[in-house]
């Protein structure tokens, strides 16, 4: 079994061969570089941060940081030098930023450009086929269901679905999210939905960088070698432009007990994102895709749910991470450890870059609604399974949604 991870070739995301990146002469700090000014609450972890200082840009391209802000930098043990010139993914493997406070995610324009977004597909190595520790309510293993591909324009079909970037200290990495509504601005939510090892690698691990959502990515469906061979149209690959995260939030179960392999902390693998465009229009996320997805906390127990469709952008063969796609199948139940909440599970070929792909399913009022996000699935890729949402998963909602309520 292995965790849909971002550092392996899992349903989360696989991570990219290294590449040098290309020369960002113009490179700039669209944001205000972040420190946290909120501690955590119980039950859950979160990062992000309230504008300190802003950033400049010298004639010769390199980033100018003001100095108040570096000596507060580098009372968290932030290398300043490694900022300039948009060096912040080049990390060392041991290089990690682990708690909330220590979580800085500045927008660096043109970084996800259509090319890199692209290249962040290579597969690296798999996880262990195996859940240790299986004990409590599990189903039959489902039969498999397979992936079908979700009708283009996406930006009609599947509006608030979309493909997640980021950088770790193995390359440049994918999973998927769903745009989903925030009780504090309705109709103009700039919230997202994923899984949490999609923004933290678990327990031995921190916070990933450079993470950016791309609504609707791709959106006419064209296969790796049609867009090696087309034309570079960033409209077309990013319709909605990029969503860089300001602030991310997800449990601190994940954090302790989250892991590359197996399911440590899979009951507990969600997060939320709020979000902030590289290019502004003044309009919010919800308000750009047109869309946002409620989420239903504390959903039915799988008997009571005819079904649940899985929607992700794998990434792992016989997939290339380019295109959309769907599962719907009737959930089962899924132990991992005894004392742990019992996750959904689906069977689906969908394999790693599916990763923190919202699951859907008809809510109380009758209409869709997020109740679930891929978490893990077996190397065979024949099923998918998901956190069922309760309070620890309301309580990062209600956080992030409560932190930007008055902006």
């Amino acid at each position: 079994m292995r965790p849909i991870r971002p550092t392996i070739a899992a349903r989360g995301g696989r991570s990219a061969r290294r590449r040098t990146s290309p020369a960002l002469a113009a490179v700039g700090l669209a944001a205000a570089l972040a420190l946290t000014a909120t501690a955590c609450g119980p039950g859950e972890d979160n990062a992000g941060g309230e504008p300190s200082a802003s950033a400049g840009q010298a004639t010769d391209g390199k980033i100018v940081i003001p100095d108040d802000l570096k000596d507060r930098l580098k009372e968290h043990g932030v290398d300043l030098d490694k900022w300039k010139g948009g060096a912040w993914k080049d990390w060392s493997r041991d290089d990690w930023l682990r708690e909330a406070e220590d979580y800085i995610n500045p927008i660096i324009e043109d970084l996800w450009n259509p090319d890199r977004m692209r290249d962040a597909e290579q597969p690296d190595r798999p996880v262990d086929n195996d859940i240790s520790g299986d004990e409590g309510v599990t189903d039959p293993t489902p039969a498999p269901v397979q992936a079908l591909p979700v009708k283009t324009p996406y930006t009609a079909s599947t509006p608030e679905s979309g493909k997640l970037f980021f950088d770790g200290p193995e390359g440049s990495m994918v999973c998927s999210a769903t745009v989903i509504k925030d009780a504090a601005h309705p109709g103009k939510s700039n919230m997202i939905w994923t899984a949490g090892h999609c923004v933290h690698a678990g327990k031995k691990g921190g916070w990933y960088r450079n993470i950016a959502f791309v609504p609707s990515y791709n959106d006419t469906g064209k296969s790796a070698a049609e867009l090696d061979a087309a034309p570079k149209n960033e409209k077309e690959i990013a319709p909605h432009g990029v969503w860089w995260g300001d602030w991310a939030q997800t449990s601190t179960q994940w954090i302790a007990q989250g892991g590359p392999t197996g399911g440590e902390g899979a009951p507990y693998d969600f997060a939320v994102l709020h979000v902030t465009p590289e290019k502004g229009s003044g309009k919010s996320l919800e308000e750009t895709v047109g869309s946002a997805l409620p989420v239903e906390f504390d959903a039915p127990a799988t008997p009571e749910i005819a079904s649940m469709t899985a929607t992700g952008y794998p990434a792992a063969p016989p997939f290339d991470g380019q295109k959309q796609l769907q599962c719907a199948d009737k959930p089962g139940r899924l132990s991992i450890q005894a004392g742990d909440p019992t996750m959904y599970r689906i069977g689906c070929t969908m394999t790693g870059g599916s990763s923190g792909g919202g699951w859907t399913a008809t809510g109380r009022d009758g209409k869709p609604a997020l109740v679930s996000n891929t978490s893990i699935g077996p190397v065979t890729a024949g099923w998918l399974a998901g956190p069922r949402l309760g309070k620890e998963a309301k309580s990062i909602y209600d956080t992030v949604s409560g932190k930007f309520a008055g902006q």
